[in-house]
């Protein structure tokens, strides 16, 4: 039988914890990354794959530990906390994949009217771009007073409503994709800790209750 003994099981489920940990700290820094933009932390989706890169780096840890201890509890609260993230993380990524680019400018368009100015003179000035998308009369008036490099350098800047959709878009990719690939890698690690929480350590005591 492939990985029937207790070491067997043991190493795969603390490898595989060392896993879920890398996971949850890429899920932070790409999450992290497309919140860094401004516009794209009003996405709560973004918001919810940081929540679940830290539950999941939190629950690795506990994983890791249960399984060098060889801990009931700890495995057992472990089998379930992972089965309820794998659900989570599962509905998050598949929500990031479906987000169309119809949507990411809606929400984008209602975000830069709520910013106060400052903010915007500032996101122009780091996205060297001027206005947000060409539809009303706001965008003369956000050329206007834009401060951003491309104004000197050429006739017309680039809309920041483009460059803000690009990187938005990448990053809900990345999250949504990386997220659906290791959920299900979660399905592997509850099985894993139900068996070697059911299997005997044959350095200890015989007569201890399992």
């Amino acid at each position: 039988m492939v990985c029937g003994g207790f070491a067997c099981s043991k190493n795969a489920l603390c490898a595989l914890n060392v896993v879920y940990m890398l996971v949850g700290l890429l899920l932070i820094g790409v999450a992290a990354w497309g919140k860094g933009l401004g516009l794209v932390s009003s996405i709560h989706i973004i918001g919810g794959v940081i929540a679940v890169g830290v539950f999941l780096l939190l629950i690795a840890v506990a994983g890791l530990v249960g399984a060098v201890n060889h801990h009931q509890v700890l495995l057992f609260f472990y089998m379930i906390i992972l089965g309820l993230v794998f659900i989570f993380q599962f509905g998050i990524s598949c929500s990031c994949l479906a987000i169309n680019r119809s949507k990411q400018t809606d929400v984008i368009n209602a975000s830069w009217w709520v910013m106060s100015n400052k903010t915007r003179d500032e996101l122009e000035r780091s996205f060297d771009c001027c206005g947000l998308f060409n539809l009303t009369t706001l965008y003369q008036q956000d050329y206007a007073f834009c401060t951003a490099i491309c104004k000197s350098r050429s006739s017309t800047c680039q809309m920041c409503g483009e460059k803000f959709l690009k990187h938005s878009d990448k990053a809900l990719k990345i999250l949504g994709g990386v997220g659906l690939f290791f959920s299900f890698t979660e399905i592997l690690g509850v099985w894993l800790a139900m068996r070697f929480r059911n299997q005997k350590d044959p350095r200890a005591n015989p007569s201890a209750f399992l």
